[in-house]
C-alpha cells in the first residue's frame, strides 16, 4: 500500500514538472519573439554601385531594442536597389546606404547630388605613389607658366582645388582596400564649377595630387610657389615706364620796316616856320 502511494505521488510530481517545463518554454518563446526582429543583412561583401538581389542578402534575428534606423525586414524590398557604400558580410542593409529607388548600378549611382565625376590622367608620382584611393580626399596642384610680362619668375605651382573626393582609381571603386595601387587615371567628384576649373588647369599645365588627412577640413589659400619664392628671392618690382614729354617752343617774329638812312641835313627858315632838308 505504501509503495502504491509513493508511486502515485511520484507520478503527480512528474506531471507537475512537465507542466512547469512546458509553461516556462512557452513563456520564453513569447518573450523572445517580442524582443527579436528579423533584419536583412549582407550575405557577402558588397561594393558601392553594386545592384542588390536575393542571393546577396539574408535574414537574421536581431535584438529589437538595437535595430538600427532604416533597417529592412523583407528581402524583396531591396531587389534592384544600388549600394552607395561598401558593405561587409553580416552588416545590416540600411536605407541611408542605398541610392534612391530607380537608380541604375555603376559609378553614377554614388555621385552626390549636384556633383560631377571627372577623370584625370596620373602616374606613380602624380597619383601619390598609389595611395590616393577611393574615399580619400586630395588637393589638386597645377604647374604652369605665368603670362604676365612683368615677372621673370617663369613657372608657378598653385593649389587650384581643395578637398576633392576620389571616387575611383582606374576601374576600382572599392573603399575598403588600403593597399596602394599605381594606376594611370583617377576619377574625382567635383562641382560643375570645379570641373571647368580642372579642365582649364590640365590644358595649361601639368597636374599633381596632394593627399589630405581625412579629418582635415580647413581651407588654405596660398599664393603659389615660383622660382623666386623657392630660392628665397624678393619679388621683382615691375619695370618703371618712362614717359618722354616733348616741349615745343613757338617763336613769333614781327617784321619792322627799316627807316631810311638819312644823309646831310640843313635847317631852312621860311617866315615863322622852320623845316629840315636832307640830301
Amino acid at each position: 500500500m505504501k509503495n502504491t502511494r509513493a508511486i502515485f505521488m511520484l507520478l503527480i510530481a512528474l506531471v507537475a514538472g512537465v507542466a512547469a517545463v512546458v509553461s516556462a518554454s512557452r513563456w520564453l518563446v513569447q518573450q523572445s519573439s517580442s524582443s527579436v526582429r528579423q533584419v536583412v543583412v549582407a550575405a557577402n561583401d558588397l561594393n558601392l554601385g553594386q545592384p542588390l538581389n536575393g542571393s546577396q542578402l539574408r535574414l537574421v534575428s536581431w535584438p529589437a531594442v538595437s535595430v538600427p534606423p532604416g533597417a529592412f525586414e523583407d528581402v524583396k524590398e531591396l531587389e534592384g536597389r544600388v549600394v552607395r557604400t561598401s558593405l561587409q558580410r553580416g552588416e545590416p542593409v540600411l536605407d541611408a546606404k542605398l541610392a534612391p529607388i530607380g537608380t541604375k548600378g555603376g559609378l553614377s549611382a554614388v555621385i552626390n547630388e549636384g556633383k560631377r565625376a571627372i577623370t584625370v590622367r596620373v602616374n606613380d608620382v602624380v597619383g601619390v605613389a598609389g595611395f590616393a584611393l577611393p574615399g580619400n580626399h586630395v588637393d589638386v596642384i597645377v604647374n604652369t607658366n605665368e603670362e604676365a610680362k612683368s615677372t621673370q619668375n617663369g613657372s608657378i605651382s598653385k593649389i587650384v582645388l581643395e578637398k576633392i573626393l576620389v571616387l575611383a582609381v582606374a576601374q576600382q571603386v572599392s573603399r575598403d582596400d588600403t593597399q596602394p595601387k599605381v594606376v594611370n587615371a583617377v576619377t574625382l567628384e567635383v562641382s560643375p564649377e570645379q570641373a571647368e576649373k580642372l579642365d582649364v588647369a590640365r590644358s595649361v599645365g601639368t597636374l599633381s595630387l596632394v593627399l589630405r588627412n581625412q579629418m582635415d577640413v580647413a581651407d588654405i589659400n596660398t599664393g603659389g610657389a615660383t622660382k623666386g619664392t623657392l630660392l628665397g628671392k624678393a619679388p621683382e618690382a615691375p619695370p618703371k615706364v618712362v614717359t618722354q614729354t616733348t616741349t615745343r617752343t613757338v617763336v613769333k617774329t614781327r617784321t619792322v620796316a627799316a627807316q631810311p638812312v638819312r644823309g646831310n641835313c640843313i635847317g631852312v627858315l621860311s617866315g615863322m616856320q622852320g623845316a629840315l632838308e636832307c640830301f
